[in-house]
């Protein structure tokens, strides 16, 4: 049963009457943010969708507030779920800003079930809820705007087709045996070929260090395909055998084997292409194969080149966050493909005009976003300066355009749209997504943003309470 609020009396009452004094001023105003009943209104409703009857019927469950407090908690200071356990037991704060006080504190693996609930929509909804309690706080009035991009990576490894193909190899075999008992052979009739595969990897990657050993790299690249191959032939045949027992077996060995041909079903696909991209590059030197598959785990993992010195090539998804002032972001989106940037400057606009109902009085983005069109659409719309400066060489009139004052003063504005990426990226985790899936990658970023209005809003608060 869904509970909203826990209500208990708190501990920092009964054994610290002057526990307040232990709080910080920015997370004492974070408290304050998320007393409004919307924001714990949101997280309510996600839970409720987990199971029918769970708003009137079952156990009472860990309650709305709680849940709430526990993902902000873990974002604010980019902590593991086990970090943010050990942290909430051990800390009088934690505790009372969570609302668990004297009570049992949810285990990690609690947390990470109840929260896998809240999917990307339900965190869209809750981030737009701590957006309106951030305007109806006078935080921002959406009289400016800024837009920027950055890559927020998957959790893989560097990918290369020789450990693309190893990671297929070792997830099938290791499947395929599972499977086997299930079906009850006596014997194994899979052939575990993971050793000769390892091997085979750290032969092509000491080879691959000296041109002189090509021809010997294109041999050993050609068995691993070779013992990929058999690996994948082995996974067709045990998916048609569990598909012609699946009617036959009993309860308890039909999830088994159901889990079992899921995996192969899922796996199988990516390492067939994972095959045929490694056939391309090595043997008709297509590098710039479509729909290339970067991880047989997170495949929706794409290759983005941003252009920077230390990191020319990065992989993960492309995020498009917007700003309002004082470091409010109002919106981000984590897109399937990677878009060009000049193309989402108005959707980004029209989003701006409906959060706040009103056009900015400044809008600001990078070249990346910078055409004649988009200048039009943001002058249409009301936006009195727009501020989008032209890469390449300049008219007379538009070097003058770009020099006035205000000008330049927006164009330092919008500089700080890089820095807050930066902040997002190191205090809120957003360089590594550590969720799984496009989903998770949808969440990871939610509550990244969501944990750094919380802080702006707090900071601004804070100053404007001290001024």
């Amino acid at each position: 049963m869904v509970q909203r609020r826990q209500r208990e009396r708190s501990l920092f009452e009964v054994l610290l009457p002057d526990g307040h004094k232990l709080w910080p001023d920015w997370l004492r105003r974070i408290d304050t943010l998320l007393e409004d009943e919307a924001v714990i209104e949101a997280v309510a409703t996600a839970l409720e969708a987990r199971w029918p009857q769970s708003r009137r019927r079952g156990r009472p469950g860990t309650p709305a507030d709680v849940v709430l407090r526990m993902l902000v908690l873990k974002h604010l200071f980019d902590w593991s779920y086990d970090e943010l356990e050990r942290e909430v037991r051990a800390n009088l704060v934690y505790r009372a800003f969570t609302r668990i006080d004297a009570g049992g504190v949810p285990d990690a693996k609690t947390i990470l079930k109840i929260a896998r609930v809240l999917g990307p929509d339900a965190i869209q909804q809750l981030h737009q809820r701590v957006v309106d309690v951030a305007k109806r706080a006078g935080v921002t009035r959406g009289r400016r705007f800024r837009i920027d991009t950055t890559v927020v990576e998957t959790d893989v490894h560097y990918p290369t087709d020789s450990s693309l193909l190893q990671d297929g190899v070792r997830v099938l075999t290791r499947t395929m045996p599972r499977a086997s008992a299930a079906l009850g052979d006596r014997r194994p009739r899979v052939r575990d070929r993971r050793r000769s595969v390892s091997r085979r990897g750290l032969i092509i990657g000491r080879q691959a260090r000296r041109p002189e050993t090509r021809d010997a790299l294109v041999r050993s690249y050609r068995q691993l395909m070779a013992t990929t191959r058999a690996v994948v032939r082995d996974a067709t045949t045990m998916e048609r055998r569990i598909a012609q027992r699946l009617r036959t077996v009993s309860a308890t060995v039909a999830p088994i084997l159901t889990r079992a041909r899921q995996q192969l079903a899922q796996m199988r696909p990516l390492v067939t292409r994972g095959l045929a991209q490694t056939r391309a590059r090595l043997l008709g030197g297509d590098t710039h194969v479509p729909d290339k598959v970067l991880s047989v785990f997170e495949p929706h993992t794409e290759a983005i080149r941003k252009g920077t010195i230390a990191k020319p090539t990065e992989f993960g998804k492309l995020v498009t966050i917007q700003e309002a002032e004082h470091q409010i972001i109002t919106a981000d989106e984590v897109h399937a493909t990677r878009p060009p940037d000049i193309t989402w400057w108005t959707p980004a606009l029209n989003r701006h005009i409906a959060i706040f109902g009103r056009p900015p009085d400044l809008a600001a983005g990078d070249r990346g976003f910078a055409s004649a069109k988009n200048e039009e659409a943001a002058l249409t719309r009301g936006v009195r300066r727009v501020i989008l400066p032209r890469p390449g060489r300049q008219t007379p009139a538009r070097r003058a355009y770009e020099r006035q004052r205000w000008c330049r003063r927006g164009q330092r504005w919008r500089v700080g749209c890089e820095g807050r990426i930066s902040v997002l990226r190191r205090r809120h985790g957003l360089r590594r997504c550590r969720y799984h899936g496009a989903d998770g990658t949808d969440r990871w970023v939610g509550l990244g943003v969501l944990a750094n209005n919380l802080v702006s809003a707090a900071t601004f608060l804070a100053a404007r309470a001290a001024a």
